[in-house]
């Protein structure tokens, strides 16, 4: 259970796609927009989930933090864009300074977070494959091969056990 590009590529996706989408309501509220409709909500979680399985399948290891920007970015801006076409308010399509401040805060904020929840799921997908892998397959001792065994060989002089006469030990007879 290693974790690899397309399963970070997932959590970038599902992420992008949820950030847009909750970050293009609070621009919106904070920008001077009403509060979304049921409708104009439902239409925004399409939106964002759209755009998530976009973010999902593209690849990008080589700048991955100016990519995830630009995902971002993309992403609040059709957020922001379906709230503005669904919503009773309508203010139109530009942006207030501080809806656009909001927007612009929120991408590299966000863009921040989500490079540090890559970097944190990897490295506890990895910790986790180890562990368990150290869990299910325990190490057994091999047995020990011809070439490694060695043998017992006493240091005593064999010409000294068979001439040491035969009895038990006494002290000697003649003194």
């Amino acid at each position: 259970m290693t974790a690899g590009p397309a399963d970070v590529a997932q959590l970038r996706g599902a992420f992008v796609g949820g950030t847009s989408g909750a970050v293009s309501i609070a621009a919106h509220a904070i920008g001077g927009g009403m509060a979304p409709s049921e409708s104009a909500v439902a239409l925004l979680i399409f939106a964002c989930a759209s755009v998530g399985a976009v973010v999902s399948s593209i690849d990008i290891r080589r700048s991955p933090a100016v990519a995830l920007a630009l995902m971002l970015a993309a992403g609040q801006a059709i957020g922001h864009t379906t709230l503005t076409i669904a919503s009773e308010h309508q203010h139109g399509i530009l942006l207030s300074f501080p809806m656009l401040a909001a927007h612009i805060a929120a991408i590299g904020f966000c863009a921040l977070l989500i490079r540090a929840a890559e970097h944190g799921y990897v490295v506890a997908a990895s910790t986790v494959a180890v562990i368990v892998a150290v869990l299910l397959h325990p190490e057994t001792p091999e047995p020990a091969s011809a070439s490694m065994r060695t043998y017992y060989r006493a240091k005593v002089v064999l010409r000294q056990l068979v001439t040491s006469g035969t009895g038990t030990r006494s002290p000697p007879a003649i003194v």
